[in-house]
């Protein structure tokens, strides 16, 4: 697991009980999984069609930082379905995870499109092949 993204707990970013509002959470994750489909798909048109069961494991309290981890699972035709998990960055205690997130590549019409795609590409190498 690759994490990418770290976010600090703020203020407005709690629920009543103190401690990071789940909403929140799953915004940056959503956020971080397109993210992750777009530079995977090299396209900016992607949206998410499904997250499978959420499983909130532990709390995070203001001030702590949490960082947000993909994995590929599979690759699909169209779809791109991703792993998630997010932890407490100075603890490592595991605060979510997500077995599965299905990112659609879209055409210029919005339609789920054929993307080529069949393994991970890190864009430093797709830099050594164009250089």
């Amino acid at each position: 697991m690759r994490y990418h993204t770290r976010k600090a707990v703020k203020p407005g970013d709690l629920n009543p009980n103190e401690t990071l509002f789940g909403g929140r959470l799953l915004e940056w994750i959503d956020e971080e999984a397109a993210l992750y489909a777009v530079i995977q798909l090299e396209n900016r048109k992607v949206v998410t069609k499904y997250m499978s069961e959420i499983n909130f494991v532990s709390s995070a309290r203001q001030g702590d930082i949490v960082e947000i981890g993909m994995e590929v699972v599979k690759f699909g035709h169209t779809s791109l379905v991703l792993k998630c998990e997010v932890r407490n960055k100075m603890t490592r205690a595991t605060i979510l995870t997500i077995d599965n997130i299905v990112m659609v590549n879209l055409n210029e019409e919005g339609r789920p499109a054929a993307h080529g795609k069949t393994k991970v590409e890190y864009v430093k190498d797709r830099l050594k092949k164009k250089g």
